[in-house]
């Protein structure tokens, strides 16, 4: 049978227009077919038709051990705290109302979280990354939490790298940036200052401490978050001063970054796969500069039903560009009526989440199948989360008014849709 060096790329025909595009980087096959794209697995463990009609059904088994139980990589909130990942502190939403005067800032880095259990690095969801042995050299035997970054815009890069398992030189483009010493039974300041000990005394060639500062008002964390995202950065992280180092989601670290819109022109219906099988699976959307790209999350079952026509303008909202100058992580909101062309700079906008009865989402992929639920009571948010057909687990947030409420659960809802949650709240 065929095969692909390292850093080879193939066409093959598929079903639609376009071929598919067959990859093998550092070990780790790839096929941007739908079928291997939304498998709930790591993606070393992922295969498909493709790729067992170039390599054979024998490499293929081989390749992916077919006798050892597949491993989960579909990363959402609620999901990564169900699934056996490292004991990792989980950062909540800032309600754009406490004041954080006195907390410990520090740019959100947009690269891979790592968690170094003493051993090896560990993704969020538990699997091993294959850095090189000089890569680790230097690393205490305690547990440490960071990120494994290459720079600003670079995320593409950094996962392209992380990923493969040939433990190749690729790595020396890659740091590991560490916030936080999880195996210190301190608070923060001391377990960051045991850190910084340890980078001073050993010297690791490839690890480092996250720059920190103090917050010292509203003014100052906003005009830092205007300079990070303006050199390309994804956002802002607050420590709680003297906080200790806490498994789970808690709020005593809280991240802050912004959302986006921008408007595109449909021009074209992608058929839905799977659930979403004989209605709309995702939109082929251009922009004003011929930029194209599909956008396939925050539709309701009634609007993939009934999808905007080709040569409408839609909004949607999306986290930053690709090096490609592609929007990430787009996400639908609605149709422009108004709007003649798509184009001008995007913007940063806000749609409030309307007081009242609960609002469901539900996330429905391979293995997985969540569900979601937001109510806003006043000054009170609430959400319930689990899988489905379970009761799940609830907790409640008091803010500071009304509307810093809506605004909080609007936020929440976004990030649900960005993740491919769909709402269920008239189903």
């Amino acid at each position: 049978m065929a095969d692909l060096t390292d850093g080879a790329s193939v066409e093959m025909k598929g079903s639609g227009a376009r071929p598919y595009i067959l990859k093998n980087v550092g070990g780790v096959y790839s096929c941007t077919c739908p079928a291997w794209r939304n498998q709930s697995v790591a993606i070393e463990r992922r295969t498909c038709k493709h790729l067992r009609k170039l390599r054979g059904d024998a490499a293929e088994d081989a390749r992916i051990g077919r006798d050892s139980p597949p491993s989960v990589d579909a990363e959402d909130e609620e999901g990564a705290e169900e699934k056996t990942g490292p004991p990792l502190l989980l950062a909540e939403r800032w309600d754009n109302a406490q004041d954080l005067a006195g907390w410990w800032l520090s740019e959100k880095l947009d690269g891979v979280r790592a968690y170094w259990d003493g051993k090896a690095l560990i993704s969020r969801l538990g699997n091993r990354f294959h850095a090189p042995d000089w890569f680790l050299e230097g690393l205490p035997d305690t547990p440490l939490d960071g990120e494994l970054w290459v720079g600003r815009k670079s995320f593409q890069r950094a996962v392209a790298i992380v990923r493969r398992q040939d433990k190749s030189d690729l790595w020396k483009e890659v740091r590991y940036l560490a916030f936080d010493a999880p195996g210190v039974d301190a608070p923060f300041e001391h377990r960051l200052a045991a850190l910084r000990a340890h980078i001073e005394r050993c010297r690791p060639p490839y690890l480092s401490a996250h720059e920190h500062t103090i917050c010292t008002s509203l003014d100052h964390l906003r005009a830092e978050l205007a300079r990070v995202e303006a050199l390309g950065g994804e956002g802002l992280m607050l420590r709680q001063p003297e906080s200790r180092y806490e498994v789970g989601r808690s709020l005593t670290l809280l991240k802050i970054k912004s959302f986006r819109d921008a408007e595109a022109r449909v021009l074209e219906h992608l058929k839905g796969a799977g659930r979403h099988k004989g209605r709309l699976g995702a939109l082929l959307v251009e922009l004003a500069d011929g930029t194209r790209f599909s956008v396939g999350t925050g539709f309701s079952d009634a609007e993939r039903a009934a999808p905007p026509s080709v040569g409408s303008v839609i909004t949607f909202r999306y986290q930053e560009l690709s090096d490609g100058g592609v929007p990430r992580f787009p996400s639908y909101v609605g149709v422009r009526a108004d709007a003649a062309v798509p184009g001008g700079p995007p913007v940063v906008a806000s749609h409030p989440s309307p007081p009242g009865a609960a609002r469901r989402f539900e996330f429905v992929e391979g293995s997985s199948r969540k569900f979601w639920e937001v109510c806003q009571d006043g000054r009170k948010v609430s959400v319930r989360y689990g899988r489905i057909g379970s009761n799940g687990q609830s907790s409640t947030k008091e803010l500071a008014s009304v509307e810093t409420a809506q605004r909080y659960a609007q936020g929440l809802i976004e990030e649900k849709l960005a993740k491919g949650y769909c709402d269920r709240s008239g189903a």
